[in-house]
């Protein structure tokens, strides 16, 4: 380990060069970014395929989305194999090329296709999310051959396309790619950056919930005259408001899970993140319908059908007690939909995981088990693929409305010798020819 260590430390300005590379070589699009990954992959020994596919053409198992929230459009992925020398365990590390839409007027006060440096700041559009993920696995490889060793298990780079429903990953997965264990490279939103490792992910679902009013029978511009003979949907939306209250009670109650319960006090939350009426605005006019934007956070070891039950259930008797809604329901539109997934202490990746954190940071790693919806369930969910998550400390990102986003040059350093260290651990080292 203190081989791979020096060797990351001398090749240390050679990665903060690369992800700069990547930064600036979006102005050029997606398609350039991969292929200088796959250039680099190349270099670094990996044997390199480009492919492409439609992410409706993917078929999920317990996950779904709506079309309207998918990305149509054909894709990329690309897929580096460096071939273990034998006797070894296998790993796939995997990270996103595809940040957020870029946007010209984005209000930066660094060039956000520049990759600047400052202050220990690598700033760029899309940096955390996910450049620092795609450098750290290719970086690593790199610096394994730098220390002069092969891995004795194949390890497998995927930069998949993520944002949107995109699937790439899913797509190597149900492609025939697999392994003994699996490692997403992200930077770390918590602010505790290599310090954490992500080995728990709760399941989400995301659905709307119409509910109708009835309007007024009059001509008149102005309602407030008539509103005693009109049903409000503002009301009845009321009534589906303290049902889903009542579910989340319930569930917050009866559903648990020990990481969670210790890390937050509670398992499982339904929020209702936006209410709006789809009228004109008007103060003055009834409108036709209010729609309900939900999201509920569930955890490993709960399905997706048993959560929409509860759901459906909920709204229907809402529905059925209520002398309008029984006659004109609320409508429901489920948007999307993954199940969770982890990775317990006592895994052999877990522990593999922990030694490496340990030795490259100094610290012994925390669970973040808060990130719901984390791509590390893709390969537990999709494959049977024990699966973790790890990265670099980061700031401001793009996708939270913020500005001048950031990813620590350091702590990317060190998450670059975290991986390599990972790569020695997990998949065994001989000494290179």
């Amino acid at each position: 380990m203190a081989r791979v260590q020096r060797a990351a430390e001398a090749e240390g300005a050679e990665s903060v060069a690369f992800l700069r590379a990547l930064i600036r070589l979006q102005a050029q699009g997606e398609e350039a970014v991969q292929a200088r990954l796959a250039e680099a992959c190349v270099a670094a020994g990996c044997q390199v395929e480009r492919r492409r596919y439609r992410p409706a053409d993917i078929r999920l198992r317990d996950e779904f989305a709506a079309e309207a929230a998918m990305a149509t459009e054909e894709r990329e992925a690309v897929l580096a194999r460096l071939p273990g020398t034998g006797g070894g365990r296998s790993v796939i590390f995997f990270a996103h090329p595809d940040g957020e839409p870029f946007q010209a007027q984005h209000g930066w006060t660094h060039d956000p296709l520049a990759g600047e440096l400052d202050q220990g700041r690598i700033h760029g559009w899309g940096v955390a999310d996910d450049l620092a993920g795609v450098a750290t696995m290719v970086e690593a490889v790199r610096v394994l051959k730098a220390a002069g060793l092969r891995p004795k298990g194949d390890v497998i780079l995927a930069s998949t396309p993520s944002k949107r429903h995109a699937r790439g990953v899913h797509a190597l997965l149900h492609g025939g790619v697999t392994a003994d264990a699996a490692v997403y490279l992200h930077p770390a939103e918590s602010g505790i950056g290599m310090r954490e490792v992500k080995a728990l992910a709760s399941g989400q679902l995301l659905f709307r919930v119409t509910v109708p009013g009835r309007l007024p029978d009059t001509q008149e511009p102005g309602h407030a005259a008539f509103a005693h003979v009109a049903v409000n949907p503002v009301d009845k939306a009321m009534v589906v408001l303290a049902a889903l209250r009542a579910l989340d009670a319930r569930r917050g109650a009866r559903v648990h899970h020990p990481a969670l319960d210790a890390a937050i006090g509670r398992s499982t939350n339904l929020l209702v993140g936006d209410i709006r009426t789809l009228g004109d605005g008007r103060a003055s006019r009834v409108a036709p319908a209010v729609q309900l934007s939900c999201a509920l956070a569930f955890p490993p070891g709960e399905t997706l059908a048993a959560v929409q039950a509860e759901v459906e259930a909920t709204l229907a008797e809402a529905a059925k007690a209520d002398p309008f809604l029984r006659e004109t329901p609320p409508k429901l539109e489920w948007l999307s939909g993954v199940t969770g997934a982890e990775v317990t202490l006592d895994h052999p990746l877990w522990i593999a995981t922990a030694e490496a954190v340990t030795r490259g940071t100094g610290h012994v790693p925390e669970i973040n088990p808060l990130h719901t919806s984390s791509d590390i369930r893709n390969p537990m969910v999709q494959s049977g693929i024990p699966c973790v998550g790890l990265g670099p400390l980061c700031g401001d990102l793009t996708q939270n409305g913020g500005r001048d986003e950031w990813v620590d040059a350091a702590d990317y350093q060190r998450g670059v010798a975290v991986v390599a260290m990972l790569i020695a651990h997990w998949c065994g080292t001989t000494a290179a020819d």
